[in-house]
């Protein structure tokens, strides 16, 4: 992680700055505390950015470290949320079958 070794941030600080002002809007702000029932945490799209700017200006190892550590945790945060739907190895026995017709109400 040597200064010469051309290591750029995982996305662009114009990019933290648009999703932290996303997550500061008050659309995002109603939507999330329906489907959550919290406020959303706005602090670590901050964060990065603060760490995005100031590794552009100085090339601090320290902004570097912590926005790699912030990446990492939203991956792991991303990947933890289990699939709602099993995966079938096979389709079942009765898939080419007709659908069972409804009866009508008379």
């Amino acid at each position: 992680m040597a200064e010469g070794s051309g290591w750029r941030p995982p996305r662009p600080c114009e990019a933290y700055r648009a999703e932290w002002k996303l997550c500061r809007s008050a659309r995002h702000f109603l939507h999330h505390y329906y489907v959550h029932g919290e406020r959303p945490a706005c602090e670590q799209w901050r964060l990065d950015l603060d760490s995005c700017r100031e590794w552009e200006e100085r090339r601090s190892a320290q902004a570097q470290r912590s926005l790699c550590e912030s990446e990492r945790a939203r991956v792991q945060a991303a990947r933890k949320h289990a699939l709602v739907w099993t995966p079938r190895q096979s389709p079942p026995a009765d898939w080419h079958l007709p659908l069972p017709q409804e009866e009508k109400d008379e």
